[in-house]
């Protein structure tokens, strides 16, 4: 059994794996991560493998607590990987990037995957049908945008996310929202149409923590997971040990 750990920038999230079985879903702050990981081990006690895809400043040493309970595994760039990097810095190309990447090219064989993981950024990745990881874009998430307009503006308010009545907002706190949700909406739906023009056939996927909020928004068709990158993160684990 494995416990994969998805260190993220605001939050971190952890599933139970038996084979390819979910059989745990967690989801923590980074400031409960000891206590919540010990209670995990204690309710799973099966486990024997703890892999972690961290973007974090969470430090190594906050797992060495659990390296006589369990082995602990980092995922780096050193790593094998189902893909090759075409990435022109391919040692700063994000490791959960690379996870999504590796998910989508295990999980989907011989096809073109745009991997879009919305969280607190939002991530765009391309790996072509010849199993080349071509590159991608980064963007602000909704919470960045919000937080954004009010940090760098003198009177514009801090709001928390929420679906906009209408294109056109009829008070600030509309505008805001519309603003920011529709705005990333667009941004979406027109990187997929410029992939569109460049490779007409590809998988969609979607991912991160605002995954429902944004599925039912956009115009194209998508394959929607927000568990997307932890259930990569046990496949890239599994490819591993088959090719170690």
């Amino acid at each position: 059994m494995i416990l994969a750990i998805d260190v993220g920038n605001t939050r971190i999230k952890a599933a139970v794996f038996e084979g390819t079985t979910v059989l745990d879903n967690f989801v923590f702050l980074k400031t409960e991560l000891e206590k919540n990981i010990q209670n995990i081990l204690k309710k799973h006690e099966k486990l024997t493998h703890l892999v972690v895809s961290s973007v974090s400043d969470v430090e190594k040493q906050a797992f060495s607590a659990f390296e006589n309970l369990v082995k602990v595994h980092f995922v780096s760039h050193n790593d094998p990987f189902p893909f090759v990097n075409c990435y022109e810095t391919p040692q700063t190309l994000g490791i959960d990037r690379m996870v999504n990447a590796a998910g989508a090219t295990l999980q989907f064989p011989n096809q073109n995957r745009l991997v879009i993981d919305a969280g607190t950024c939002v991530t765009y990745d391309f790996i072509d049908e010849s199993n080349n990881y071509q590159g991608g874009a980064i963007s602000p998430g909704l919470g960045l945008r919000y937080a954004a307009l009010h940090n760098f503006t003198a009177k514009l308010p801090l709001l928390e996310l929420e679906k906009p009545e209408h294109f056109m907002g009829k008070s600030t706190s509309k505008s805001i929202h519309s603003g920011v949700v529709n705005g990333l909406v667009y941004e979406i739906d027109g990187f997929i149409d410029e992939y569109k023009a460049l490779c007409p056939k590809f998988i969609i996927i979607l991912t991160g923590g605002d995954t429902v909020f944004l599925a039912k928004r956009l115009k194209n068709t998508i394959f929607a997971n927000s568990n997307f990158l932890l259930e990569s993160l046990n496949q890239l684990f599994q490819y591993k040990i088959k090719n170690d």
